[in-house]
């Protein structure tokens, strides 16, 4: 799934980036601040079939033919698991071992080279227009549908037509529905061929439908973007949405790097850019233990599990594949398999295996951290940017190594038993 408004069901990064909502409404004057207790939540019962009407209606102000008004919007059904899957919070996190092991696999690095092969004049094209090589968009294609082998099976209008009557985003998701309808429009799309994921994502690359009319591109030349049945409009679609994201043509996505004994780890993470001749100077290296490059780049450094697995620079087309997908996981799973793809060999330092943590036991270390006088926010079993950077200072403050990274010694430090 692209990070189009495409809302995942899991946490697919402990890193993450989250915004932490606030637990009471605060109203302010330069006398005081008063704290208003918050309201207790009561579910919203959705009136469907009046929803429906609205729907009707804002289609009708959006250029959408009374034809299928008539035959599709006056149709949409309620779907409850779209409800279900929206709702859902993991138990548990995912560490990057888990992650990382199930999306870089043998089989997709395999497989990719044999699409590369089979669409070798196609993506060598791509490559030239778009300024995109072709392993980063096979990369793509093999972690959004396993190169179309899965492309998801609910009804798009459907369930968009949920998740618009849903009061939680209905903004958003009324927005892609009647995108979706345009879409429907533009190319006559029967409605049973309108499938993909939960949250309206479509086709091979996973488009939400903003995004299909946005950058869908008829590669294959028979006048439709047809995203589900034709790979030439994936591939092209694909290539011309990373370049608009700001793919650099003359740069790669990242690469996997060795860090020297006793790094202090002051620089760490997506905000920490700093130009490749200072991450040399930092005794930054290549994998073969050559010093990096001192091209004219920026970079960050990334070390998704810790200082005991590998590390990352991630260039400016890394945060291109962030753009794609929000999370790191995601950006180097992408950007290795597309390494692999091309021929490179394996990680150098292998990714250790690591517990999965619950929710709970994320929102211990918060409080913990909070109690130590780290302002973590209020713990939400979420560990995001404001996590690792509390759990970095009490790292460095307890002569730990400051990774800002959950390990079972920092654990064990703070009195929590995993």
């Amino acid at each position: 799934m692209t990070h189009k408004s495409r809302f995942s069901v899991f946490v697919a990064s402990m890193f993450v980036s989250s915004t932490l909502l606030s637990a009471c409404a605060v109203s302010a004057s330069p006398e005081q601040v008063v704290i208003v207790p918050p309201k207790p939540v009561q579910p919203v019962k959705v009136d469907f079939a009046t929803c429906v009407v609205n729907l009707q209606q804002k289609a009708k102000a959006a250029g959408i033919s009374q034809h299928i008004i008539d035959t599709t919007v006056a149709h949409l059904k309620y779907v409850p698991r779209v409800i279900e899957l929206d709702n859902q919070q993991p138990e548990f996190t995912t560490s990057f071992g888990d992650y990382f092991e199930k999306r870089v696999t043998t089989w997709r690095v395999d497989q990719g080279r044999k699409m590369m092969a089979k669409h070798h004049g196609l993506l060598a094209n791509l490559t030239k227009e778009y300024g995109v090589p072709g392993q980063y968009i096979v990369a793509f294609w093999g972690l959004e549908t396993n190169f179309g082998s899965y492309k998801g099976s609910m009804p798009v209008l459907d369930s968009l037509a949920t998740l618009g009557c849903d009061p939680r985003r209905s903004e958003y998701f009324t927005g892609e529905l009647i995108q979706a309808l345009k879409l429907k429009q533009q190319y006559n799309f029967a409605d049973n061929k309108m499938v993909g994921s939960w949250a309206g994502a479509m086709g091979h690359t996973q488009f939400m439908p903003t995004n299909y009319r946005k950058y869908a591109v008829d590669g294959d030349g028979d006048g439709v973007a047809d995203l589900w049945n034709s790979e030439a409009d994936a591939l092209t679609s694909a290539a011309n949405f990373l370049q608009h994201l700001g793919w650099k043509a003359d740069q790669r996505w990242g690469r996997e790097v060795l860090i020297p004994q006793g790094y202090a780890f002051d620089y760490l993470g997506s905000k920490s850019v700093l130009p490749l001749t200072q991450w040399r100077a930092l005794n930054i290296k290549q994998t073969n233990g050559e010093p990096i490059a001192t091209a004219d780049m920026q970079a960050a450094l990334y070390l998704p599990a810790g200082h005991t697995g590998p590390a990352f620079l991630g260039y400016d087309n890394f945060n291109v594949i962030m753009r794609w997908n929000r999370s790191e996981f995601y950006a180097i799973s992408v950007g290795h398999l597309a390494d692999r793809i091309n021929g490179s060999p394996e990680l150098t330092r292998a990714v250790p295996k690591q517990p999965r943590l619950s929710r709970e036991i994320v929102k211990q270390l918060q409080q913990k951290l909070n109690d130590a006088g780290f302002d973590v926010g209020k713990p939400d079993g979420i560990f995001g940017r404001n996590s690792a950077l509390g759990l970095q200072g009490y790292q460095k403050q307890n002569g730990l190594i400051a990774d800002g990274f959950p390990d079972v010694e920092t654990f064990k430090r703070l009195g929590i038993t995993l």
